[in-house]
């Protein structure tokens, strides 16, 4: 199903090295540092004196050619030294504007790896940091946070790439017959899983500590991230997780195999490869940009019902054994602690206002009575904006999709007794004009200018994601008490004036809707 996990990854990884008769990794004096891995050895760049970067480390075999739609496979050992100096191109994507340089630059050939280290010694032991990028799992890349200031305070960065849209998640009865169990789909969850055995076995050389593991996302990324908390095959691979802007539902119904299999026949058909025994060979030999088209098709002519095709969990019986509200409801969630948490204005509908009363009572279904009486959709009324959370199908948007899910994640994580904290972003990015959907991202990651008239109270957020990183609590002595979630639902709120703790976050409203 994915590389397998090697026990006492530590130990290992540094036998390996010495037996291969290589350094862990070259004098922090060298202009080129290289470090040695079990694969072959990789010659990266320095950022600091004892600082390097590695880009575009292969963590698994290309999944071209009878390798698509496939669990990831091991990589053939390199000869020689390796240049690491250059990222590589991100997953395959369709353009849609937004991701157009990422788009232009994709390949199939995409199961790489970058890694920032603050320190490049093996016996440093610095926490590490998992970045799983975003992008409705059809699009993007995660460039930006290998080049972030998370390094500069003691932490090993690593970003992963992992198969997008229909080459990650396509299920279909043909796929599921040649699989040993009997299932397809959700390889970009393999290929994640694949990732994080791959720091297990190597980070080490790079300073890092196996055993202290965050893994982290956005939006779609930290959807993957609630997934793989409840995968059994990512056991034992992170010690903590952090979901901002998104969990393992994302507030959709997931899709059974058989319905995912259904989707995959569809794909097929607009592909132009006839139903038949043979039609996952021709898939497979079908030029990748040929399926994207038909992927872009399945969209928009075939789906039609708003729904995020990658955003609807797929219950495969494998990675995701279970509807992940069931998961949660009996407390399989992974043993780590957790950060969760959202923006103040996410994503609006898809619609307009005039179809929020029908999103109400779709969402809601039987508890729309009650959602319609707390929003205050009485005497034929509608509410108005709210200054903090935006219009009112943006409230609405939000609850379903970001507020509530949220609410539900941290409620049955906390049932289990791991500790959690939760967020709700209520600064605007340096620029822009209102909050938005991943409004927190640049001051976590000190990716933009700093402004120090309205920005003063930035640095505190990357001070809680670090401690967070490195201990599992992100409070220290000299921040404002971010207070564990509990029985009150308490929660950090990040204004504009700093960070101010809250309490009971749209408490009436999502107790109407209890799904991640």
């Amino acid at each position: 199903m994915s590389l397998s996990r090697a026990a006492g990854p530590t130990a290992i990884a540094l036998y390996l090295l010495c037996a291969a008769g290589w350094p862990a990794a070259t004098p922090a004096s060298s202009k080129a540092p290289v470090v040695a891995l079990a694969d072959g050895r990789l010659k990266g760049e320095l950022t600091t004196a004892e600082g390097a970067v590695f880009r575009g480390i292969p963590y698994a075999a290309p999944p071209v050619g009878q390798l698509r739609w496939r669990a990831p496979q091991p990589l053939t050992p390199w000869v020689g030294v390796r240049d690491a100096t250059r990222s590589a191109p991100p997953c395959l994507q369709a353009s849609v504007g937004w991701n157009s340089a990422d788009a232009a630059r994709g390949a199939e050939d995409c199961l790489y790896i970058d890694v920032r280290t603050p320190r490049l010694d093996p016996h440093a032991h610095l926490p590490v940091l998992v970045w799983i990028h975003g992008g409705a799992n059809w699009a993007g890349s995660a460039g930006f946070v290998t080049d972030s200031a998370l390094a500069d305070h003691g932490v090993v960065v690593v970003t992963i790439q992992y198969r997008l849209g229909i080459l990650g998640f396509l299920s279909h009865p043909h796929l599921s017959s040649e699989s040993p169990d009997g299932v397809s789909g959700n390889y970009a969850l393999m290929d994640q899983i694949a990732a994080l055995e791959w720091v297990q076995r190597n980070i080490a050389a790079f300073g890092g500590d196996p055993d202290s593991v965050t893994v982290a996302g956005h939006s779609a990324g930290a959807q993957d991230v609630g997934l793989l908390m409840l995968a059994p095959q990512a056991r034992g691979l992170f010690a903590r997780a952090i979901q901002q802007s998104g969990t393992a539902g994302f507030g959709l119904p997931p899709r059974s195999l058989a319905e995912n299999e259904t989707l995959g026949k569809q794909f097929a058909s607009l592909a132009g490869v006839p139903a038949s025994d043979g039609d996952i060979a021709a898939l497979r030999a079908l030029p990748a940009r040929k399926l994207l088209d038909a992927q872009m098709m399945l969209e928009t002519h075939t789906l039609g019902d708003e729904s995020y095709i990658f955003l609807q969990a797929v219950v495969d019986g494998r990675i995701v054994q279970a509807p992940p509200q069931e998961l949660l409801r009996a407390g399989k969630s992974a043993p780590v602690a957790l950060i969760i948490g959202n923006a103040a204005q996410e994503i609006a509908l898809g619609t307009g206002d005039s179809s929020v009363w029908r999103v109400v009572a779709r969402g809601f279904g039987d508890s729309a009575p009650a959602a319609r009486a707390l929003y205050g959709l009485g005497n034929g009324l509608q509410p108005g904006d709210d200054g903090l959370l935006g219009s009112f199908s943006m409230q609405v948007a939000d609850d379903l999709t970001f507020r509530c899910p949220a609410a539900f994640t941290a409620d049955q994580h906390a049932r289990t007794g791991q500790p959690v904290w939760r967020y709700q972003m209520e600064q605007a990015a340096a620029g822009a004009t209102r909050i938005d959907h991943g409004a927190e991202l640049g001051f976590i990651f000190g990716n933009l200018p700093l402004n120090p008239a309205v920005d003063a109270h930035r640095p505190a957020l990357t001070r809680y994601w670090v401690n967070f990183i490195r201990t599992g609590d992100p409070n220290d002595p000299q921040l404002p008490r971010w207070p564990r979630y509990q029985a009150s639902r308490e929660y950090m709120r990040f204004t504009a004036h700093g960070p101010v703790a809250g309490r009971g976050l749209r408490a009436q409203i999502c107790a109407l809707l209890e799904r991640p």
